[in-house]
């Protein structure tokens, strides 16, 4: 393989060089058409579709609003709410409109921090691209809409790509007007896994910002505890455990290492495997990250966060690898070299398709115990996981260290 990708061209400036506009500026206008066209239509479907989480998230604000019980209710499709009680209380004002009008309202705002991800994760190529950004932009936006994880973040109304965002304006803002990690801290009250980037905030030595986080996930949860007390003891002694309450743990969805192990050993305790694998891809990945931090390449131990928290839930649906679009931003860097190009196009290919839940409905039980089809159902879950030595080593290991000074202005954050 490694031949086959020496003989490509040194640079895929050629291809960027197509892009660049006339006078007219033609190009720019057509490719924001097809790409509204294009991000259009998943959201039309989307909408039109049942959006399950979206209810699920819209009943947990209207038992808020009425005195139900968070953990006895069921939305559409008999599903129960399994989130702290904090997403049940944001949730209320999904419960005063329609079901329609908050899909809508859903939708747009999610579109922000999947743009924001995009420019983020994209920036240095985009930088690069100098005249031909205007139409290279949309043209990733588009793409980047149509893996699966961000389809799904749509599809169903989840809330990862939001989670998302607030991590990594959080992370990246050179001069943000709120205590740095305060939207991570809200993050973790919404859905425990971005409590990832506390660990993240201890490691690179920020370590006010990782107590404000920490402070602020635990005023959510007080603040929820005083709205609703009856909920928050129900979740944080007996709902947060109960992993029946998730569905299918087993199956494709769930592509965290648990949901490997629980494919691969079903008939075992599962624990006694995952426990000890989770320990080491913990201490390996957060050291991947701490060390793309000290060389000044802040985004990529970011990025490398973000996939730890997928991969070490004890339940990770594929909706909540929608770090996938900033990784593969990390990988193309500027775009100079063909290896890179390629790699971030191959993860985008896979990202792309349904590979594992197409293995699970397609092939038979005795071949998804063979390794091929092992590898094929837990394709996605696989990948992230080897992400996490390829970005150490494409921005460590393969690049001049920065200063440790420069580590911020390295960010290129927006200031806010």
């Amino acid at each position: 393989m490694s031949g086959g990708l020496a003989s490509l061209p040194a640079s895929p400036r050629p291809l960027l060089s197509l892009l660049r506009p006339t006078p007219g500026r033609w190009r720019p206008t057509a490719a924001w058409l097809l790409a509204v066209a294009a991000i259009g239509y998943l959201v039309v479907t989307s909408v039109a579709g049942q959006m399950l989480d979206l209810d699920v998230y819209r009943a947990g604000g209207q038992a808020i609003l009425h005195g139900g019980n968070l953990y006895a209710i069921r939305a559409a499709d008999r599903l129960p709410f399994t989130y702290p009680p904090v997403s049940a209380v944001l949730a209320v004002p999904l419960a005063l409109v329609p079901f329609q009008v908050a899909k809508i309202g859903w939708i747009a705002t999610v579109c922000g921090p999947l743009l924001f991800a995009v420019r983020t994760g994209f920036r240095p190529i985009l930088e690069r691209a100098g005249k031909a950004a205007p139409v290279l932009f949309p043209v990733i936006l588009a793409v980047a809409a149509y893996l699966l994880p961000v389809r799904q973040d749509f599809g169903f109304g989840q809330v990862d790509l939001l989670l998302l965002g607030m991590c990594l304006l959080d992370c990246r803002a050179t001069s943000p007007r709120w205590p740095r990690g305060l939207l991570i801290g809200l993050a973790t009250a919404i859905k425990l896994e971005p409590g990832v980037f506390i660990v993240y905030l201890l490691l690179t030595r920020r370590r006010r910002d990782a107590a404000v986080a920490a402070l602020s996930f635990a005023g959510w949860t007080a603040l929820a505890w005083l709205i609703s007390p009856r909920d928050s003891v129900t979740y944080w002694t007996s709902a947060i455990f109960d992993t029946s309450r998730l569905g299918g743990i087993d199956s494709a969805g769930n592509q965290a290492l648990r949901g490997m192990v629980l494919r691969l050993h079903a008939d075992v305790a599962p624990d006694l495997i995952w426990l000890p694998l989770a320990l080491v891809v913990c201490v390996g990945g957060f050291a991947a990250a701490r060390a793309c931090w000290k060389s000044g390449h802040d985004l990529a131990g970011i990025t490398i966060t973000g996939l730890l928290g997928a991969l070490l839930s004890p339940v990770a649906w594929i909706h909540h690898l929608c770090w996938i679009v900033v990784a593969i931003g990390v990988i193309a860097g500027e775009g100079r070299r063909a290896r890179r190009i390629w790699l971030a196009a191959l993860t985008g290919a896979l990202f792309l398709s349904t590979l594992p839940i197409w293995a699970e409905v397609t092939l038979p039980a005795a071949q998804l115990r063979s390794f091929p089809g092992f590898v094929l159902e837990n394709s996605f879950g696989i990948w992230a996981l080897a992400l996490i030595p390829v970005l150490f080593w494409i921005r460590v290991a393969r690049s001049e260290p920065l200063p440790e000074d420069a580590a911020p202005a390295a960010a290129a954050a927006l200031p806010l």
